[in-house]
């Protein structure tokens, strides 16, 4: 089991990293691997509704979103951290996951998913409710914690002394390890992931 944590902060190893840090300690704590993608600084292009990647299999953009979808088979579970922007995640972190989600959605299908932002003062929850909309388009369990899962600081250091934060990503972790063990012990015990009906679109303009 492994989990992938998405640093979508532009600075490496800031307030977000050191949030993802302690999930990543906490998930080792339980015997769960982890990785920790920092999608970097580069531009990253939004997704264009070209619907090439049905076609061709992949992104029509080589990026890390492509590299990133090749490489899901690897994980058991997806944790997406993000700073706070403007009451939201970080926009270029948006356009990554959209194009994420859409050309490789397939293989997040039922693999546990959850968010973690990290704030100076205020919008967290907003920015919270955005991202776990990725995991429900996508059939993905979203793990929870002990409150919602935040930090505030405006350094790492300051970070760091959030310890309510600190234990809320702690516990992410515990949480996360938890519900992989019991995936994989229902697999153990012949359950199967669903087979679900075909997708049906409607449109409400006739």
């Amino acid at each position: 089991m492994k989990v992938l944590l998405i640093n979508g902060s532009p600075n490496d190893k800031g307030c977000t990293f050191t949030a993802l840090s302690e999930v990543a300690s906490s998930l080792a704590q339980n015997g769960v691997e982890s990785e920790i993608y920092h999608i970097g600084k580069k531009p990253i292009q939004g997704c264009i509704g070209c619907m090439k990647c049905f076609e061709l299999g992949h992104c029509v953009f080589n990026d890390g979103v492509r590299e990133l979808v090749s490489r899901l088979d690897e994980f058991s579970g997806i944790i997406i951290g993000s700073p706070v922007y403007y009451a939201g995640p970080a926009g270029s972190l948006c356009a990554f996951l959209d194009r994420l989600f859409f050309s490789g959605g397939r293989d997040l299908d039922g693999k546990p998913g959850a968010c973690v932002v990290s704030c100076r003062r205020g919008g967290a929850s907003a920015a919270f409710d955005r991202l776990n909309k990725y995991f429900t388009i996508r059939n993905m369990p979203i793990v929870s914690s002990q409150y919602w899962n935040q930090v505030h600081g405006n350094t790492p250091d300051e970070v760091r002394q959030d310890l309510e934060g600190m234990q809320t990503m702690r516990t992410l972790g515990q949480n996360m390890a938890w519900l992989l063990k019991c995936i994989e012990a229902g697999k153990n015990a012949g359950i199967t992931y669903p087979v679900h009906e075909e997708i049906t679109f409607t449109n409400f303009i006739r």
